[in-house]
């Protein structure tokens, strides 16, 4: 019986780890396949300019988001100031705001006849004003989009780095003679490197994989070359091509994060020493620097986008007769809640497997199980589609099977099962972190009392696990709503949720249309944010 178990277990691991693969797979057996016509002419023509100007939006994005993230998070965990206590958990609002979203609000506000002008008009009268106001768009949109929308992987974990740095250092920089400028390069930014170092490489990979801003201002990268390979011309061969030249990239790009940190030691040997750092307080001209910078971050990233989607919303209420959001909110609602039980329930089995189990084998598959993560979502949709369009036409010609295209290509269930490779590593990792903070001395004592394997995990382990399933269950809920390539490649005709409409109705140019469902999706997304504040700003 406990041999049957076992091997339930093992191969309950193996098929999800097989599962999640098939993208990976699909991506790197695309590149001993035959080169498409259309492929040998990109080759000679566009590849050359999606791959400078992926790296080019990169290096805007990374020097953005590192200067605001960074200095940021120095201001609320080093100095009280006025509002210091509500930046703290504010700034994190930009997560709410999905880049494309974003680069929506900067171009109805920058562009002719658009906020901006209406605001001069008001305050200064009839003029020609659209000579003078500037305009971000193309490449220049595109980085200051995806910075204030990803500045906030590199402020949260800048944040707790420095939080649990110890005042002994500061006191060892002080006795060396070093100023105060002096300590925050030489001690304190360098001892917060790995934190910042793994910000910018989610930053990186959220930049590389974005879709929805660089399509919109019309910039060529390889992720618009994949989406207009498989759309424009139904190639999807040369567009799983592309995806593997991007998903190099996105590897390498962690292979020299994980080679940067190296043998190098930030932490301290003992928490015997560990003193916290004492708020340096500032008033009257020495806070205004701190307030100005943390203010204008806070008005840019989250109040500037969620004010213009408010007024468009205001300006033009026809759209809400137009736009039907009950169907919007449930569509979206449903699509959470679904892909939130999936992934929760079969990260639970994973989990408590591989704890009764107690198997070195289901630990290293199931590391490898969580790598979809790692996958732009428009990689993951192409690739979804070329495996089981392919696996059906095998079954269809070689077994007479019915085609099962319909069953994962533009249904609900395709949905879920790509959230589930994409957000496994969210609900896997969140679960296990939690699991390990259960001594596995108490499942011993459990077995020793008579417990079956079910009643300790329903008595003890569940109790221990319920705060991490409802923080993980609203990460993932973020996530989701805020999902624009793999829920526009995979949904169901004529099925919308907030992010498609929104796109739909702005790659129209009907930017005012796309306010309202923009609008939706902030809300929900910063409502969901804010419930998970004291979990990411724990000090503990």
């Amino acid at each position: 019986m406990q041999n049957s178990k076992i091997n339930f277990w093992y191969l309950g691991s193996f098929l999800v780890s097989l599962f999640v693969a098939i993208p990976i797979i699909t991506v790197f057996s695309s590149y001993f396949s035959s080169t498409s016509e259309y492929m040998e002419l990109m080759k000679d023509t566009f590849l050359k300019d999606y791959i400078i100007n992926s790296f080019l939006i990169l290096i805007g994005v990374l020097s953005l988001t590192f200067i605001f993230g960074v200095v940021a998070a120095y201001f609320v965990s080093f100095y009280n100031f006025w509002g210091v206590s509500f930046f703290k958990w504010a700034l994190i609002l930009s997560f709410a705001v999905p880049a494309y979203i974003y680069a929506y609000s900067l171009t109805a506000f920058f562009e002719n006849y658009g906020s901006l002008f209406s605001i001069l008009t008001w305050i200064f009268g009839e003029g020609n004003y659209n000579k003078q106001i500037p305009k971000f768009d193309g490449m220049a949109g595109a980085i200051i989009s995806m910075s204030f929308s990803l500045f906030g992987y590199v402020y949260v974990l800048t944040r707790a780095s420095f939080y649990h740095q110890s005042n002994n250092l500061i006191e060892v920089s002080k006795n060396l003679g070093l100023s105060a400028r002096e300590s925050f390069f030489k001690i304190i930014l360098p001892s917060a490197r790995p934190a910042i170092v793994v910000g910018l490489s989610l930053v990186a990979m959220e930049c590389l994989s974005d879709f929805g801003t660089v399509s919109f201002f019309s910039v060529s990268t390889l992720t618009t070359g994949i989406y207009n390979s498989w759309l424009a011309f139904d190639d999807l061969n040369t567009a799983n091509q592309l995806s593997f030249i991007l998903l190099i990239i996105i590897l390498s790009l962690f292979l020299i994060e994980n080679y940067s940190r190296g043998g190098a030691k930030y932490h301290q040997n003992s928490n015997a020493g560990y003193r916290k750092i004492p708020k340096i307080q500032l008033i009257g001209k020495k806070s205004l620097f701190p307030i100005i910078f943390c203010s204008t971050i806070f008005s840019l990233s989250f109040l500037f986008p969620l004010s213009q989607m408010i007024y468009w919303t205001v300006k033009f209420p026809k759209y809400f007769q137009d736009t039907n959001m009950i169907e919007l909110n449930f569509n979206t609602l449903l699509l959470v809640l679904l892909a939130s039980v999936t992934l929760i329930s079969l990260a639970f089995l994973i989990n408590f497997g591989n704890r009764i189990s107690k198997s070195k084998f289901l630990d290293n598959l199931s590391i490898f199980s969580i790598s979809g993560y790692a996958i732009p979502g428009i990689i993951l949709a192409v690739a979804f589609i070329s495996f089981f369009s392919w696996l059906s036409d095998t079954l269809t010609s070689n077994f007479g099977f019915i085609s099962i295209k319909n069953l994962f290509i533009g249904s609900i269930f395709g949905l879920i099962a790509a959230y589930f490779i994409r957000f496994y590593s969210l609900a896997f990792n969140g679960i296990k972190s939690s699991y390990l903070k259960i001594n596995q001395s108490i499942d011993d004592s459990s077995y020793l009392l008579g417990y079956s394997k079910f009643r300790t995990f329903r008595k003890i382990h569940f109790p221990n696990l319920k705060n991490s399933i409802y923080l993980i269950s609203i990460l993932i809920a973020i996530e989701i709503i805020k999902e624009l390539p793999i829920t526009l490649i995979l949904r169901p005709f004529n099925f919308e949720t907030f992010a498609t409409k929104a796109y739909s109705y702005a790659s129209q140019d009907l930017l005012e249309a796309a306010a309202l469902p923009s609008l939706f999706l902030i809300f929900w997304s910063a409502l969901l944010i804010f419930f998970t504040t004291k979990h990411i700003l724990s000090e503990k």
